[in-house]
């Protein structure tokens, strides 16, 4: 069977094991049920995840057009210590960053590879973790905007990495630690304007993923290069399909490219 449409982020529920789903136009695939099937992934097309046209994606699923001037893909997306909506001044469009940017945030730890420090909206919770293919995550401070989470990251990636390595979290070379001691380490750093909003009592949140076979040399396959790729789906973790040869595919990288998925 054949199911068409615009890669977008695959969708989740925080089950056991994490529950993915692929949502198109007039479609949607349960990830999960595909395990240990052979996929055929063909490219037909781009879809702007903005505006919808069929250009070429620039980046985060856009057109150029759009990368640069729409307000969803402004700086402060990637670096929320640009936010600016608490002071009433606008990027790109201040009623949809104020929509955005004034409302909780929560600075969190999260071990993939090795253990990082990271800002999400707190609706965000836990999937921001399942996305970065996370294993276990904790709170350290949840502030009510986007600027504030922003300078506390900053602050603390001074002491702890702020990045993925997401070869070492897809072949699951991965440490316990206690997340609970390193938030209480970096307690100290976090700037006075947020120290006030340090969650005293927390507990760590632990994720399991449907990974039946880790690869062991994982090969990023790039769809717009080779236009169709062919393989047995043996694991999700992240927003990476990871199959049998070792080949991993991440469809958040690919949003806005238009697929023919063959099951």
């Amino acid at each position: 069977m054949v199911y068409s449409g615009v890669l977008t982020k695959m969708q989740t529920e925080f089950l056991e094991p994490i529950q993915y789903y692929l949502v198109f136009k007039d479609d949607f695939l349960h990830v999960n049920q595909l395990l240990n099937k052979n996929l055929s992934l063909t490219l037909v097309g781009h879809e702007c995840l903005s505006c919808g046209l069929d250009r070429e994606i620039y980046r985060q699923g856009f057109c150029k057009s759009c990368f640069f001037d729409k307000p969803i893909a402004g700086d402060w997306i990637m670096r929320p210590e640009l936010s600016t909506a608490h002071l009433g001044i606008a990027d790109r469009d201040l009623e949809y960053e104020k929509s955005v940017q004034l409302q909780p945030h929560i600075v969190y730890l999260a071990n993939s590879s090795n253990v990082k420090v990271g800002v999400t909206r707190k609706s965000q919770v836990p999937t921001r973790w399942i996305d970065q293919g996370a294993h276990e995550a904790i709170e350290i401070v949840e502030v009510p905007n986007r600027y504030l989470a922003g300078i506390t990251e900053v602050a603390l990636k001074d002491y702890v990495a702020d990045k993925t390595n997401w070869r070492k979290m897809l072949k699951n070379e991965i440490d316990d630690e206690s997340l609970q001691d390193w938030r209480l380490r970096l307690k100290e750093y976090i700037p006075e304007e947020a120290k006030v909003y340090f969650i005293e009592n927390n507990n760590e949140t632990h994720l399991n993923f449907p990974v039946e076979q880790y690869p062991e040399k994982p090969k990023s396959l790039n769809l717009k290069k080779e236009g169709n790729y062919s393989g047995k789906l043996v694991g999700i973790k992240g927003q990476y399909l990871i199959f049998e040869d070792q080949t991993v595919f991440n469809i958040r990288a690919n949003e806005g490219l238009v697929v023919d998925i063959n099951v």
